[in-house]
């Protein structure tokens, strides 16, 4: 591992995994930094000023993929760009999250573990992970330990890692249906969501997974709206949609986010807007289903 002095803070960059915990057990007050794309942001406006910076770009067993039975294992450390190139076919909710994160040059740069450990309430990988049900790794010299994403978000930009602890990667479930994702922002691209949906379709199990993103101090699911449309989908059939349903749905989901009033969007605007979005991932899901 090698230790660069800047002026502050401490700039360790480990290259193995090993080195890496070892390195966050002898600095808990360090901030993990792999693409830099939260962190940097908070540097150069002075808002986080952290007395150890450490580097895991060089970590080779972060930026790696595997299947692992029915789920996928995708590493810490791999980047936007390569969930949507690279796993959009077994993961498309969380590849079409990844697609709408800021520029070509900020997916190149941004990775899933960052998004994760930023616990942003508007994290665009969250709500995805949210409806699939997946659960986080972390790691610590203590041992390795998963974590369900629905307990990972303890509030606005805390999670469950303990502060001797790194996210290693976090292990989502293949495709058992379709899956949809959609935000809403200040313009078409490039921007932080004013409010997000995810939702994900197991047609075997016959359930259904929802994602509220941007709408609550942690990213939330909809109990209520997925009971409702588990229970009501005609699977067997795979008739259209009643509408009667679709607006349901989505009034469920309105009702189960928690948003509050801020720069980008007013509490009831972001009600109004997830409605829309849930029917509409619902209608879009469930014609991919009816085509299949």
């Amino acid at each position: 591992m090698t230790t660069t002095a800047l002026d502050t803070p401490v700039f360790l960059r480990p290259t193995t995994l090993a080195e890496a915990l070892a390195a966050k057990a002898a600095h808990p007050d360090a901030a993990p930094i792999t693409g830099g794309t939260d962190i940097m942001v908070e540097l150069n406006f002075d808002v986080r000023r952290p007395a150890v910076l450490l580097d895991l770009s060089e970590v080779a067993e972060l930026r790696t993929w595997e299947r692992d039975g029915d789920r996928v294992r995708v590493g810490a450390a791999v980047t936007y760009t390569r969930i949507v190139h690279e796993l959009a076919d077994e993961l498309p909710g969380l590849a079409l999250a990844a697609r709408t994160v800021g520029s070509p040059q900020i997916r190149n740069r941004g990775t899933v573990g960052g998004n994760l450990g930023a616990a942003s309430p508007a994290g665009d990988c969250h709500p995805p992970l949210l409806a699939t049900g997946a659960d986080v790794e972390v790691a610590g010299v203590r041992g390795t330990r998963l974590v369900p994403v629905a307990e990972f978000f303890t509030g606005v930009k805390r999670t469950a890692l303990a502060a001797d602890e790194l996210v290693t990667a976090v292990l989502v479930p293949r495709k058992r249906g379709p899956q949809q994702f959609a935000k809403i922002g200040t313009r078409n691209a490039m921007v932080i969501a004013v409010c997000s949906f995810a939702l994900a379709l197991d047609t075997s199990a016959r359930t259904v997974g929802t994602g509220i993103g941007s709408a609550g101090p942690t990213p939330l699911r909809a109990p209520q709206a997925q009971e409702l449309a588990a229970a009501e989908l005609p699977w067997e059939s795979r008739d259209d949609i009643d509408v009667r349903l679709a607006t349901r749905f989505g009034e469920l989901v309105a009702a189960a986010a928690r948003p509050i009033d801020d720069v980008r969007g007013t509490a009831a605007y972001r009600r109004l807007a997830l409605a829309v979005l849930a029917r509409r991932c619902l209608r879009w899901a469930w014609q991919e289903y009816r085509c299949a």
